[in-house]
């Protein structure tokens, strides 16, 4: 986990219209990018032309572009997804800490959609499902080759109704079944407690858009109880992560201000951006910084990182930092990466 995390996940949001079912392409390139390979797109236009016209059944001519966007962006690396319009409503969904469906964060490996981790407290949580399991069917659906979005909308459904799971668990070299009843999720992503006298424990379990505000308020229930607090455990174990600026925010809480959080990498000079431990970069209210009400104790408490093979994604990004600058110590298993 560097200082300089590259991030290799982008999602891309829109809709490609009659741009495969043409011949006539022209060579348009963006600045500095290279000409568009003609004869490449010529044949996939031609591909599309026959499965539309020879294929055993009618085919959806959007799901059919949709589907091959989705594969496309898929073979980059296990974290890049397409999201449409709709897909990107419901990643939303997810982030805001509401949503029904059976409460686990997911990925792609081998084709195979794979648990990143389960929410606590989810359906899927206490039947069981633990990180880097894989799911190799919904219901009566084979996942292999399934994109991510196709395997979320296929999970969520109506609250009380049921999914059946099959599980791969790799360490146990076993496949089994579990059927889960899918609920409305409400994450409450933070939780806190002392310990023992002068000791605490705060734990996010993910990032979304209250987790800054409710760290905050956490933090100063653990000093109004302890206010010389001797000793801090930051648990991130099974955190999928969530959103960036909440993940800059936790880090700017520990760490100098104006220091380098993370930074992005890419081949456009829009994908090429440093976020450092200071306002700007994480307010989401101009002129209010949720961290100013945190004790200033909080910048040289000593403190401990616990992660596991679920933390993954902003949780990575927020042990990363504290580890970069020396700021903490971090315990447990390799992460997601």
């Amino acid at each position: 986990m560097g200082q300089k995390l590259k991030i290799a996940g982008w999602i891309s949001i829109g809709a490609m219209a009659g741009a495969l079912t043409t011949v006539q392409l022209q060579a348009v390139a963006r600045a500095g990018m290279a000409p568009l390979p003609l004869e490449e797109l010529q044949q996939l236009a031609a591909v599309f032309g026959m499965v539309k016209t020879d294929y055993v059944e009618p085919v959806d001519e959007k799901k059919l572009i949709t589907d091959a966007i989705s594969g496309m962006v898929a073979s980059l690396d296990p974290h890049s997804v397409y999201f449409d319009k709709k897909s990107y409503k419901e990643f939303r969904e997810g982030t805001s800490g509401r949503f029904v469906g059976v409460g686990i964060e997911i990925s792609q490996e081998d084709g195979l959609v794979k648990v990143v981790s389960p929410i606590e407290g989810s359906p899927a949580d206490r039947a069981g499902l633990k990180p880097n399991d894989l799911i190799t069917r919904i219901d009566d659906t084979a996942v292999k080759g399934m994109s991510l979005n196709d395997a979320v909308k296929k999970m969520r459904g109506e609250p009380q109704t049921k999914v059946l799971l099959t599980i791969f668990r790799k360490d146990e070299s076993r496949t089994f079944p579990v059927s889960i009843t899918r609920e409305e999720i409400r994450t409450q992503s933070v939780r806190s407690k002392v310990i023992e006298p002068g000791y605490a424990w705060i734990r996010l379990s993910q990032f979304q858009e209250r987790t800054v505000d409710d760290f905050v308020s956490k933090m100063e229930q653990i000093y109004k109880q302890e206010p010389n607090l001797k000793g801090l455990v930051l648990d991130l174990r099974n955190d999928p992560g969530g959103l960036l600026d909440a993940a800059v925010a936790v880090s700017a809480a520990f760490l100098p201000e104006n220091v380098t959080v993370v930074s992005t990498n890419g081949q456009l000079a829009e994908s090429k951006s440093v976020y450092k431990a200071s306002p700007e970069f994480y307010q989401r209210r101009s002129g209010v910084d949720p961290l100013k009400r945190l004790p200033a104790g909080l910048k040289t408490v000593p403190l401990v990182v616990l992660v596991n093979e679920g933390s993954a994604s902003a949780s990575e990004i927020v042990a990363g930092a504290l580890q970069d600058y020396k700021r903490a110590t971090i315990i447990g298993n390799q992460t997601f990466v």
